[in-house]
């Protein structure tokens, strides 16, 4: 370890790419950034280049590391977060992919899931993996190349394709093709692992019709993946640390002891409950999980996904145009007495956790003459806090007790009147760090505990120290109003097609 350490995280999301270097104290000191395109062929299709990733990244590491004026040789690591469950298949000897990743986000294996339920398969999937049987994760999503790239099935069979999750694509071009691997947290993701004996599982990937051939070594989230190509930055550097990028987030949060929560605000929320080394099933359709492993040791964790958050505020903006920064939405919801009656409900994609509804689709109820731009602005954001509760309500109906706080980032915790409508929602304090760049900081945290820049996760919450606390202050009444409103517009955009409480096996 160098005098004085610098760890970079790279941080790729669902709409951008982000490299950050801290210092041995977590605190930032040079970053850059850049958006990517989004390509829909089809409607509920989403696909990314992974190429224009690829280029992202390599930029993002130069001048983040140019803002910070340091060079690769004064790094002692890089960490790798990453958008989960989206899925590129590439050629082993060139290392190009044979299609557009299929992102997390993307619907069209919705009928193979249903076909797969319908057989009866749920059962073992849930058991095996903590996840449903769902379009969301990545294993029909493999197996969609597979069957839709002329070739692709006979190669994968042969050994000559690989398949990875963003993270795992990045190791394998920044390491120059020498390591395929990916952490506990992306491959727990997939479908295809089995997250209590903690490996690939032959069945799963017979029912999904991935070969096993084309899956990636699983290591722990702390761990020294291998070294970067020399040529790529100017220098040598371990990468020591992945993890998805919500598990990221909560290593970021230091949300180590059993019971503490994060939520994290971006293009959708997921919000997860530290279960320590017990991976507890919900009977509320509540997704288990792994989040983290150190030194051969599991933590787990329990985990909502709501589909929609930052993504609602970007349709007010690139949709119907009546915002053109996201932080507008803050005084609009503050310039108005109440909500007017008008709620949103943002199933653009349909429905996650806990009604895992995908027919579902958006709507806003309420709407009269008098409705202006600022009620939908609020709208969009109080549709966040009542989905955070269906959320922390499920959980504590799998027998989790009420959270003493929960930890807020992503970019929509910036807004100071969502995180104190949270608090008035939940009822709980919701706490929000000074620097609200936890998911590249848990990254960086798991790669410099790697290395030794932090000796152990005492050291790693000695640099946590500071953060915003809002209250609830909520009237008892007002809020039950709220409430109920919430529930009639949720009840009028669910469809036939909610599975409830998944089964348990």
């Amino acid at each position: 370890m160098s005098a004085n350490p610098y760890v970079l995280a790279i941080d790729q999301g669902t709409t951008s790419t982000r490299s950050i270097v801290f210092d041995a104290n977590g605190q930032p000191v040079g970053s850059a950034q850049r958006e990517f395109a989004q390509h829909y062929p089809q409607d509920g299709w989403v696909e990314h280049d992974p190429e224009d990733i690829w280029r992202d990244v390599v930029a993002t590491v130069r001048d983040a590391l140019a803002d910070a004026r340091l060079s690769a040789s004064d790094l002692d690591a890089i960490g790798i977060t990453n958008q989960r469950e989206t899925v590129v298949v590439w050629d082993r000897e060139t290392g190009e992919p044979i299609h557009r990743a299929i992102v997390w986000q993307d619907r069209r294996t919705a009928a193979v899931c249903a076909q797969l339920r319908e057989a009866g398969h749920e059962s073992l999937v849930r058991v095996r993996t903590g996840l449903l049987l769902d379009p969301y994760f990545s294993g029909t999503k493999v197996a969609w190349i597979l069957d839709n790239v002329e070739g692709a099935r006979d190669r994968a069979e042969r050994g000559e394709l690989a398949f990875g999750t963003i993270d795992s694509f990045l190791l394998w071009r920044l390491t120059g093709g020498k390591v395929h691997a990916t952490d506990v947290t992306n491959a727990g993701r997939t479908l295809l692992y089995d997250i209590h004996a903690q490996r690939w599982d032959d069945d799963l990937c017979a029912l999904l019709r991935v070969p096993v051939a084309v899956l990636p070594q699983v290591e722990d989230s702390s761990h020294v993946f291998g070294s970067s190509l020399p040529e790529l930055f100017g220098a040598s550097v371990k990468v020591a640390g992945i993890a998805g990028d919500q598990q990221a987030a909560l290593f970021g949060q230091t949300c180590f002891d059993p019971g503490t929560v994060k939520s994290t605000y971006g293009t959708g929320c997921f919000l997860l409950l530290n279960t320590g080394t017990q991976a507890v099933t919900s009977e509320h359709a509540m997704l288990t999980t792994p989040a983290y492993r150190i030194d051969g040791r599991m933590t787990y964790a329990l985990e909502g996904s709501i589909f929609a958050a930052g993504a609602a505020v970007k349709w007010l903006r690139d949709g119907i145009g009546i915002i053109t920064h996201a932080s507008q939405t803050n005084d609009m919801a503050t310039r108005i007495e109440g909500n007017h009656g008008v709620y949103m409900v943002p199933a653009f994609v349909g429905l996650g956790a806990p009604h895992w509804d995908p027919d579902a689709r958006g709507t806003i109820t309420g709407l009269t003459f008098d409705t202006k731009p600022a009620h939908l602005a609020r709208a969009a954001l109080e549709a966040v806090a009542y989905q955070t509760l269906d959320l922390i309500e499920a959980m504590i109906a799998d027998g989790g007790e009420t959270p003493l706080a929960v930890s807020v980032d992503g970019g929509m915790a910036a807004n100071d009147w969502l995180c104190q409508f949270l608090a008035d929602i939940l009822q709980i304090p919701v706490e929000r760090p000074d620097h609200l760049e936890t998911t590249a900081l848990g990254a960086a945290f798991l790669a410099g505990l790697a290395v030794g820049v932090w000796p152990d996760l005492d050291a790693i919450v000695a640099t946590r120290s500071h953060r915003k606390r809002y209250l609830p202050t909520l009237d008892a009444a007002d809020r039950g109003r709220l409430l109920a409103g919430w529930r009639r517009a949720l009840a009028s955009t669910l469809t036939g097609s909610v599975r409830g409480a998944p089964a348990s096996g």
